[in-house]
C-alpha cells in the first residue's frame, strides 16, 4: 500500500472505499447492483466498518445504495459513474505496480506471495466476520 495510498489520495479515497470501488468496478456488469453482505465479504470489511464507508461514498456521489428489489431487507450498492471513473483511472496504476513488483520479484516469487497472503487473510478474516446482516442499513 505503501505505491499506491499516494494515487488514492490524490484521488480523495481511503484504503477501505477503494477496496470497495474495486469490487463494484468488478461487479460493474451487474446492473441491480451488489449486495452489501458480497461487498463486504470481497472487500475483506467487516460490516459496521462498511457502514460507514458506503455512507461516504454515497455522500461523495461515488456509489448509490438501495433495497433490493427482491428482498426489501437487503440493501444492493452500485458504483456511480463518477465510482467507475476513478475505478478506471487507479486501476492502470495499481496495474503498473503490479508490473513493476513481477520485474522485481518474479513471477514465481510473487505468486507465492500472494499465495501467502491468501493464507493470512483466510487464519484473520474468518468468512462470518466479514459479512454484513440483512439489516445493515436501518437508517432512521
Amino acid at each position: 500500500m505503501l505505491h499506491t495510498r499516494p494515487s488514492l489520495r490524490a484521488h480523495g479515497l481511503s484504503d477501505q472505499q477503494w477496496r470497495v470501488l474495486r469490487v463494484l468496478g468488478e461487479h460493474a456488469h451487474e446492473r441491480g447492483g451488489i449486495e452489501t453482505g458480497r461487498v463486504a465479504s470481497e472487500a475483506y470489511l467487516l460490516g459496521p466498518s462498511l457502514t460507514g464507508v458506503l455512507t461516504r461514498m454515497e455522500r461523495n456521489g461515488l456509489i448509490e445504495r438501495q433495497r433490493c428489489v427482491q428482498d426489501a431487507r437487503r440493501t444492493v450498492v452500485r458504483a456511480t459513474a463518477a465510482g467507475l471513473t476513478k475505478v478506471q483511472a487507479l486501476s492502470q496504476t495499481i496495474e503498473a505496480h503490479y508490473v513493476w513488483m513481477e520485474q522485481h520479484l518474479g513471477k514465481a516469487q510473487l505468486t507465492r506471495l500472494y499465495d501467502l497472503l491468501d493464507q493470512l487473510i483466510a487464519l484473520e478474516v474468518p468468512e462470518a466476520d466479514a459479512t454484513v446482516p440483512d439489516d445493515e442499513n436501518t437508517e432512521g
